[in-house]
């Protein structure tokens, strides 16, 4: 059984393997728990916990446990990732333009420009999390947005409780995480798409454990002063990423480190990218670049339904 509802300003999809009637009350509350998890930690809504923390002006914040495990690991993508991946991008994005949600940015509902901030990146690094007081403090001048991770960490979330009644998956938006096989024994089939063609994919992945994540430029994409941008934003220049990889897949051992991983490997490019990946014994990957060439990384042969193609050189 599954069920399709939209959240965190994406499509979502969550489906358990059993027709047991505790599965579908189960399934059947998916929806508000991402409901629930939003109004903790979405930049878009005013009322959001983290909205209130990047207006706490560089004072202790007392944040609920929720919020505090999120930016905590948000942190921890940030010091894996060197920095590529860091929290601490919001004034840059608004000023690429993404200053309100996706939907409104389409309709062209968006504030006025005189709202958006610049592209300066502040340094994570001047995060102070105290774990005893539970109180997060930001420097002045610095905003989170915790995005992708918030979007992973509740595909994470889903999945631990829908595993007490069945073997399940949780699509948050193209972070995918699954708590183990199916009831048949066999692993559940997981789709690349091609960032060219929606209707086609490229590749087609078997999991039997951990998450998938994609990252892509293709879909999230908006135009500023007659320019193009996407929500990919580079912290080491504080626009959208100029990379040659328009999307990238990550297979890891939580939808969470997946989601932060693809988006490592587009903002990196795919040499350097496909070379990160292949440092980490626990991440599996591919890249489709602006050429359309598909690059996978060595490991990810495991999860591939057919042998890799001819165009692969890695």
């Amino acid at each position: 059984m599954e069920i399709h509802f939209t959240a965190m300003g994406c499509q979502m999809f969550a489906v358990v393997d059993s027709n047991a009637e505790q599965a579908a009350h189960m399934l059947a509350q998916v929806p508000q728990w991402f409901t629930d998890w939003e109004a903790y930690l979405s930049r878009f809504r005013a009322d959001s916990e983290l909205s209130q923390l990047n207006r706490a002006c560089g004072a202790p914040f007392v944040a609920s446990t929720l919020l505090l495990e999120v930016v905590d690991a948000a942190l921890q993508a940030a010091h894996a990732t060197e920095g590529i991946v860091t929290p601490t991008v919001l004034d840059a994005l608004e000023a690429a333009g993404y200053v309100c949600s996706f939907e409104r940015l389409l309709h062209r509902d968006a504030p006025a420009l005189q709202q958006w901030g610049d592209n300066v990146v502040p340094d994570w690094r001047a995060i102070t999390l105290d774990r005893v007081n539970r109180t997060i403090t930001l420097p002045a001048h610095t905003r989170l947005d915790l995005g992708g991770v918030a979007k992973g960490w509740a595909a994470d979330q889903a999945i631990r409780q829908l595993a007490a009644v069945g073997p399940a998956l949780v699509d948050a938006g193209g972070d995918i995480a699954v708590s183990g096989p199916r009831a048949d024994g066999s692993a559940w089939a997981v789709g690349v798409a091609d960032p060219f063609d929606g209707t086609q994919q490229r590749e087609l992945l078997l999991l039997t454990h951990g998450g998938v994540a994609t990252s892509g430029r293709d879909y999230r994409r908006w135009q500023q002063n007659g320019i193009w941008q996407h929500h990919l934003l580079d912290p080491r220049t504080g626009v959208p990423s100029a990379s040659d990889v328009i999307s990238a897949t990550v297979v890891a051992p939580t939808a969470c480190e997946a989601e932060v991983a693809a988006k490592v490997a587009l903002l990196l490019g795919s040499a350097a990218g496909l070379g990160w990946l292949e440092a980490r014994p626990t991440l599996a990957g591919l890249v489709i670049c602006d050429d359309r060439t598909l690059r996978r990384s060595s490991k990810l042969d495991s999860f591939c339904w057919q042998p890799r193609e001819e165009e692969d050189h890695d």
